[in-house]
């Protein structure tokens, strides 16, 4: 007997959502067209995600918005719901959908359990949406990976950064403390 998967569509899952039939504390995530099992938030993760999000803030001001794991829509059917997505500031524009590649600065993820899932999978996903730039700090080695230039459905630049500071290449003379991100 051969397994057959049921591929979700974007537009299925919105449905779906609309109608109640997924939740939104269902703590799933749209990858690929399938869903997602997110793993609840450890406490760790948890704290890095709100002190980082308030140390972005108060450095980028106004020139963009900390987006704190909501979903954003990439068109290979994913909807993955990064811990931090730093996104164009357009206001109501929001109501109306989520924010699209072309709207994405960077992202950045935290990893602890999940380290696997955004070194892999999530990553494949982001460089194929042509997402310019993602970060990942990593718990377990308070390490900041840092992928940027996607080409063929990969990065092509990859840093590993435990000090010193970092510029995002949207904002080139905005300068971020790695210890501000790996040790808040």
């Amino acid at each position: 007997m051969t397994v057959t998967l049921f591929k979700w569509s974007l537009d299925r899952y919105h449905e779906a959502i609309a109608n109640g039939s997924i939740r939104e504390d269902d703590r799933i995530e749209l990858l690929r067209g399938d869903l997602v099992v997110k793993l609840p938030e450890g406490i760790p993760h948890a704290y890095y995600s709100s002190k980082v999000s308030d140390y972005l803030r108060k450095l980028l001001g106004n020139q963009a918005m900390i987006s704190e794991g909501h979903p954003i829509t990439l068109p290979n059917n994913s909807e993955p719901e990064p811990d931090i997505a730093i996104v164009q500031p357009l206001g109501k524009q929001y109501l109306n959908h989520h924010p699209y590649p072309e709207n994405i600065f960077w992202i950045l993820e935290f990893a602890n359990t999940s380290l696997e899932k955004d070194l892999g999978l999530k990553k494949s996903i982001y460089a194929e949406a042509k997402i310019q730039e993602y970060w990942v700090v990593n718990l377990k080695n308070s390490e900041l990976k840092v992928f940027r230039n996607p080409n063929n459905n990969d990065y092509t630049s990859e840093l590993t950064l435990t000090t010193g500071t970092i510029s995002p290449l949207s904002f080139p003379d905005l300068l971020i403390a790695v210890q501000g991100l790996i040790n808040s």
